[in-house]
């Protein structure tokens, strides 16, 4: 590892950099007890540096002190030549002498009170040390003892903090939430139903408690009191897009998909803007309503490649009822076609129906013979009736109906005075105009002649 101060390479384990004396700082992913333990090393390592200053300045203390031993050594001996060489100076140099060795120094160069001096000067030295060490002590204790206290207010924060948090969200939406969730999953319906209940009263807007909800219903096989739960939240906030959907979605799940274009039927515009996606458009018919037709008709249905199903006997097409492969025949009288188109989620549109009129036109009011009039001999009376057709008549000069005496062949015509009404009537029920003939029968007497040749006719026995 280098250096950051001055590049040196320093040796592994060394915290210091033997040449700058900077610390070296190693800074790993935070973590209070990483930075206790980084603080005690510091505390070790400057405690061992303080140790090595007192050692270098009691030896620097001990060099300088052997340093003056030698440089008065060598003085002496400078002043003991210059005795010899100037005599004239002996007497003075002597006196500088014996003045020298009253003050420490005796004729070996250092006396004992030289050496009291130095000595004086180590255990000096060493005092100083002494307190260093001790001061050192002193503050390595309250830097611990504060770190102790520091580490002890961190934790305490950090366990409020944490104890807050938790409270928190165990009493926020989402937490609430969760605990229904595990509620419902343990079975425990009753005490999900009250955690669903206040997330519903925290944040009545969101969806989530409502599927909590329904879901305990569905559970318990009761889809009305599901249903209740969506059905009572959207009447509540009818511009919820969220609830809407969650109301749609849980019609899907429940396989009530009929229902939800009834829902989306009373919605506001914007909303429908919203949930288009779950609407479904109405069949197009082919034919206009409200026309009679004359003749039979091919009625067609679109729904833009979606499924068509209808119904012709009035019910409520499903999607269980006919599908639209072939136009629909719309054969003579009325037709009643209700449809759907049902998307690929299974959604269905709202139901259309029309009715279509198909009238055949018929001939006029029918043949009878013979024609009105004045008749004195038996007489049959025939009425024509049109393949297709049925016809039916009355005598007593009412209008004769499908209920009347139904005409099924030739038949004597009264004796006296006679109305005949006649009609026609098609297989859809619909009748012709009425054909009335009035009829006078009176047969006259037979002659004795005319007895006696009737008698001769007739064979004898």
């Amino acid at each position: 590892m280098k250096c950051r101060h001055c590049g040196y390479d320093i040796p592994e384990g060394k915290l210091i950099c033997p040449v700058c004396g900077e610390e070296v700082r190693i800074v790993p992913d935070y973590n209070p007890l990483d930075e206790v333990l980084t603080e005690e090393v510091k505390v070790s390592v400057s405690r061992q540096e303080r140790n090595n200053t007192a050692r270098r300045i009691h030896e620097e203390q001990r060099r300088r002190a052997s340093g003056n031993t030698r440089q008065m050594g060598n003085t002496r001996s400078r002043d003991y030549g210059r005795t010899s060489s100037m005599e004239n100076t002996r007497s003075r140099e002597y006196g500088r002498t014996s003045s020298m060795n009253r003050q420490g120094y005796g004729s070996s160069g250092y006396g004992a009170t030289g050496r009291q001096g130095v000595s004086q000067r180590t255990s000096s030295g060493r005092k100083r040390e002494r307190e260093m060490r001790r001061e050192a002590q002193i503050r390595a204790a309250e830097e611990k003892r504060n770190r102790v206290i520091a580490i002890s207010v961190v934790s305490v924060l950090l366990v409020a903090i944490a104890i807050g948090v938790i409270l928190f969200f165990s009493n926020s939406y989402n937490g609430l939430i969760n605990k229904g969730d595990k509620a419902f999953n343990n079975g425990d319906y009753v005490k999900a139903a009250q955690y669903y209940q206040k997330a519903v009263e925290k944040n009545p807007k969101k969806a989530q408690a409502y599927d909590g909800l329904a879901s305990i219903q569905i559970e318990k096989n009761d889809l009305a009191k599901a249903e209740l739960v969506y059905s009572g939240a959207v009447a509540n906030q009818p511009e919820n897009a969220d609830l809407f959907q969650a109301f749609i979605k849980f019609y899907i799940a429940t396989g009530q998909q009929d229902k939800i274009p009834i829902l989306l039927n009373g919605i506001s515009g914007n909303m429908y803007s919203k949930l288009k996606e779950y609407a479904v458009d109405v069949p197009v018919f082919s034919l206009e309503e409200g026309k009679t037709y004359e003749d039979v008709q091919q009625l067609e249905l679109t729904a833009d490649d979606m499924k068509i199903f209808y119904t012709t006997d009035g019910t409520k097409p499903t999607s269980q009822s006919t599908q639209y492969l072939s136009p629909i025949t719309i054969d003579e009288g009325e037709s009643l076609i209700s449809a759907i188109a049902v998307n690929d989620d299974g959604i269905p549109s709202l139901p259309v129906t029309k009715i279509f009129k198909v009238e055949f036109p018929i001939d006029d009011a029918p043949a009878v013979s013979p024609s009105t009039g004045q008749y004195s001999q038996a007489t049959k009376i025939e009425i024509k009736v049109p393949e297709g057709f049925t016809a039916y008549y009355t005598t007593d000069k009412s209008d004769p109906t499908s209920a009347s005496t139904q005409y099924k062949g030739p038949f004597d015509m009264p004796e006296g005075e006679t109305i005949l009404k006649a009609i026609l009537v098609n297989a859809r029920g619909r009748m012709s105009q009425i054909t009335t003939r009035n009829y006078h029968l009176e047969i006259e007497p037979e002659t004795p002649e005319e007895n006696a040749d009737q008698a001769a006719q007739e064979p004898e026995g």
